[in-house]
This record gives C-alpha cells, structure tokens and sequence, in this order.
C-alpha cells in the first residue's frame, strides 16, 4: 500500500486521503466566510499528482496555476501555512520561495517562467529540475508551444504537466478548439514529448469541484 510522498522541508506527510481532507476543510471555511475571496479547489486527480511527485525533488521547482492546493501539499509545504495563505485572500496566489513553489492565476502564463528557472539553472550548472503544471486550453495556446519549443531547442531542464479536466473556466475545450478525438482513460499518465532534460506529461480527469468556489451561488 502506497504510504504517502515525504519532503524533507515538512513534517507532515501527505496522501491521497490527506488531499481530499485539506480541501473539504477549505470548503467549510468558505462557506463560513472565512475566506472572503476566490478558491479554486482541486479533485479527482489526486492519483495521478502523487505518482507525479513521487519523481519530484525538494530541491526542484514547482510551478502552478491559480487551482494549486495539491501541488503546494505535495511538494512540502507544511497544510498549516498553506490554509493561513488561502485563509488571508491568496488562493489563487500561492508563492512560497522557500520551498520552491511559485504560481501564476493566468494558466499560460506560469510557462515562460518556467522556462526562464529553467534557464538559470543550466547557466548555473545546478544539478535540479523545473516542474510545470498548466491547463488543457493553456496547451492549445501559443505561449504553452513556445515555451515548450524553447526549452526543447536549448535542452532545459523543465517538465511541463497538462492536467486535462476539459475545461478552460466553464467552457469545454474541445468543443471551442474543435478537438475530435476523445480524451485518454483517467488516470492515465502519458508522455507526449521526451528530450535529454524534459519532457511533457499529460493526464485526463474529472473535476470534483466547480472552476470556483464550492457549488453554492451565493459567494462571498
């Protein structure tokens, strides 16, 4: 049985359960507005991150999206620090330098970052790796290709990760880019892309949650 994903940064470890806990929490803070400001909870992928970031070292860098409870978690940032971030308005804005974790709430946009740690970690000649989660429309964008054409080209030490719920916001992706295939079985995690450095993954899931909030109309 799978006993969770430790980082030397937290005492805590965290699995799959721990997950779904910490967000259920976070729900009920919601709804008893104690977070007065956007949450975008994460669900329904919880196996596939944790098969993720079992190959993710502490001393590599981790960026997400504005949906980025999970990846905080499991890469070692202690729940209590993360909760006190989203408790003070930061949901959709979670940096934390000291475990090396940064966000960006435009999906896209987190990817050039990406590339540019990535730059400097080749310059520097450090042995450590870039981690990039983006979204499924993100990746039908020209700014996911050239990043991921750049880093490929200049052979940077950066995986970028597309998590497919089928969604950009409220509207399905492959209905308004006229994809026609349909997508891979849950829980599947697929390489679409492989280089000396990096490399693409690319998994489907079905969100728990809705884009925002927790399924009431009324928010605060």
């Amino acid at each position: 049985m799978w006993r969770g994903v430790w980082h030397p940064h937290s005492k805590t470890e965290v699995n799959k359960q721990g997950l779904i806990q910490f967000e259920e929490e976070i729900k009920e803070l919601f709804l008893q507005r104690r977070i007065r400001a956007p949450v975008h909870l994460s669900g329904g992928n919880e196996d596939q991150l944790i098969e993720i970031f079992k190959e993710i070292k502490p001393e590599d860098w981790v960026l997400s999206t504005h949906r980025s409870h999970y990846h905080a978690l499991l890469k070692g940032v202690p729940p209590e620090l993360v909760k006190a971030e989203i408790l003070a308005g930061r949901s959709m804005h979670l940096n934390f330098r000291e475990y090396n974790f940064l966000t960006s709430a435009i999906v896209g946009g987190i990817c050039p970052i990406a590339v540019g740690l990535a730059m400097g970690i080749k310059r520097r000649g450090e042995n450590r790796k870039v981690w990039c989660f983006t979204g499924d429309c993100a990746a039908e964008m020209g700014i996911f290709e050239e990043s991921r054409k750049y880093a490929k080209n200049f052979d940077l030490a950066v995986c970028f990760c597309i998590e497919d719920n089928d969604y950009s916001s409220n509207s399905p992706t492959r209905l308004i880019w006229g994809i026609k295939n349909d997508p891979p079985p849950e829980g599947k995690i697929l390489t679409l892309d492989e280089w000396r450095s990096g490399k693409v993954l690319y998994y489907f899931y079905r969100r728990r949650w809705p884009h925002t909030g927790v399924g009431t109309w009324v928010q605060f």
